[in-house]
């Protein structure tokens, strides 16, 4: 198969529960039901996921924030208060240095630069080169959300990046294995994290031999194609 690779699942948060996530029509995004589960409240989700496999960390997309709606604060202080509290990689429209600061500061957090909220590349030029900080490159069915010079200048990149292919998420498509050769030829050393599309053990192994880091998942794990013995074997 190739290197390890991570598998980190993905809690998307609008109004306080886990939604479902489909092609990135947010608009359309439901209350998760899911057999890990009885509910769709954020911790017994992920609590859920954690009986499946021992995650040692979430990605955590606050669609409210995102959306410039009042963030879910409540519910990501829930999860940082788990026993045995996974690290958070945290996407929550952020957009300001002052904020993107407090949140570097946060031991139990990872703050995700998404491209998708940016105006300018003013933080990533500013904060880039902090081992905290993770982008996003957000590639949505028009094409990628942010300014240019994020995808043209791969010099300001940090040591993590996630290809967030949103037209591909929940969409059992597979994931778009061009697009992740062409950063991943751009990235040099730095971890290149999959989003959208992971369907099976089969996308994870082809994931595994391009040299991606990680890979974000949700449907196939709620769903159960990705078994215990699969995550364990991945090195998860």
């Amino acid at each position: 198969m190739g290197a390890a690779l991570r598998i980190i699942p993905v809690l998307d948060l609008k109004g306080g529960e886990v939604v479902r996530a489909e092609k990135g029509e947010r608009d359309r995004y439901r209350p998760i039901v899911t057999p890990l589960s009885a509910s769709s409240d954020p911790v017994a989700v992920a609590e859920g996921l954690r009986r499946r496999h021992a995650f040692p960390i979430f990605y955590v997309a606050d669609l409210d924030a995102i959306e410039g709606r009042a963030p879910n604060s409540a519910a990501l202080a829930r999860l940082r208060a788990m026993q045995d509290a996974p690290e958070l990689w945290v996407d929550a429209g952020i957009a300001d240095a002052e904020r993107l600061t407090a949140l570097l500061g946060d031991q139990s957090i990872r703050p995700v630069l998404g491209s998708e909220s940016q105006q300018d590349d003013g933080l990533l030029r500013r904060f880039g080169d902090l081992p905290g900080l993770i982008l996003s490159l957000d590639f949505f069915d028009d094409g990628f959300h942010g300014p240019a010079s994020f995808l043209d200048e791969s010099e300001l990149w940090p040591q993590r990046v996630i290809v967030m292919t949103l037209a591909r998420v929940g969409s059992g498509a597979g994931p778009d294995f061009e697009r992740l050769k062409e950063i991943k030829a751009k990235a040099g050393g730095r971890s290149v994290i999959a989003a959208g599309g992971v369907r099976n053990a089969a996308d994870i192994g082809m994931l595994a031999s391009l040299g991606i880091a990680g890979a974000m998942v949700a449907t196939s794990l709620h769903d159960g194609t990705l078994t215990p013995e699969q995550l364990a074997s991945f090195g998860a």
